[in-house]
């Protein structure tokens, strides 16, 4: 094992995020600046597929289909509905996907400097996760002045939901980003992963469209508790339950314990691998 391996194990005492923050920082201005650089449009090209996206969603359901959010304010249109709750699963579903390809995608970096390898997939999940939360405000706004009814006393929940969100992309993008350095098909099965959990995710419809039957089933996901909360607040259709409130981010917070161990025991073979 190399000195450079041994060394990039954080110390037992802090963790590394707080212990190297000067660093975490610089790297997520760096992931910032390269993930647009050369783009005429920068930040747009961020915006811009959400927008398509909700657009699209909007047609086939709100005007094709004619969908209705069941117990939403009259008038309360469908669009809105997918808009609360499609941001933060973009930025969940893409915090993970550059999380976990983080240390293979920084191979070199990892094998010529000596630095706790997680900063890496921090500075992925933070990126990506700011860039969709501005996002997501400024969709919220639009919809506000174009005269949608937001609840924006509903923010204490949405500060909640990302918060959560971030910590299940940091844990589940720390345990796939080690595998992924061994494991080369990670990034292949994670893509067809999160298009299924998409559609097994209550964001382009409400749970409460889903049969009885299937409904107790699809419960067993724990985003949707979290996008559902995002969702009923949003409309004005009450709060989160005190065990959804408690359990989410104490879940979020064990997967993330779960992915730094995981991550922690292989990182000393990485240089090996890369």
């Amino acid at each position: 094992m190399t000195a450079g391996a041994t060394s990039s194990r954080p110390s037992a005492d802090r963790p590394a995020f707080w212990s190297h923050r000067w660093l975490l920082l610089s790297l997520v201005q760096r992931e910032l600046r390269n993930r647009y650089a050369g783009t005429a449009g920068g930040l747009v090209w961020a915006l811009l597929h959400p927008m398509l996206m909700l657009g699209i969603y909007a047609v086939v359901f709100q005007w094709v289909f004619q969908v209705r959010v069941p117990d939403a304010p009259a008038g309360q249109p469908y669009l809105l509905s997918v808009a609360l709750t499609l941001w933060p699963w973009l930025a969940f579903s893409e915090a993970l996907l550059r999380g976990s390809m983080a240390v293979q995608q920084h191979s070199a970096l990892v094998k010529k400097v000596s630095f706790p390898n997680e900063l890496l997939v921090y500075s992925s999940v933070c990126a990506s996760l700011a860039v969709h939360a501005a996002g997501y405000l400024l969709v919220l706004l639009l919809l506000t002045l174009w005269g949608l009814d937001v609840h924006w006393q509903a923010w204490p929940v949405w500060l909640w939901a990302w918060g959560v969100l971030g910590l299940a992309a940091l844990g589940l993008a720390l345990i796939l980003g080690a595998l992924q350095v061994f494991l080369r098909d990670v990034e292949q099965l994670l893509g067809q992963c999160l298009t299924l959990f998409f559609y097994a995710t209550p964001i382009i419809y409400p749970m409460a469209l889903v049969p009885p039957a299937l409904r107790q089933v699809m419960r067993a996901n724990p985003l949707a508790h979290v996008l559902e909360a995002v969702r009923q607040t949003g409309l004005g259709q009450g709060w989160p339950s005190v065990a959804v409130w408690l359990g989410a981010p104490l879940a979020g917070a064990l997967l993330c314990w779960a992915g730094h161990v995981w991550f922690r025991r292989l990182s000393p073979h990485f240089e090996d691998q890369l």
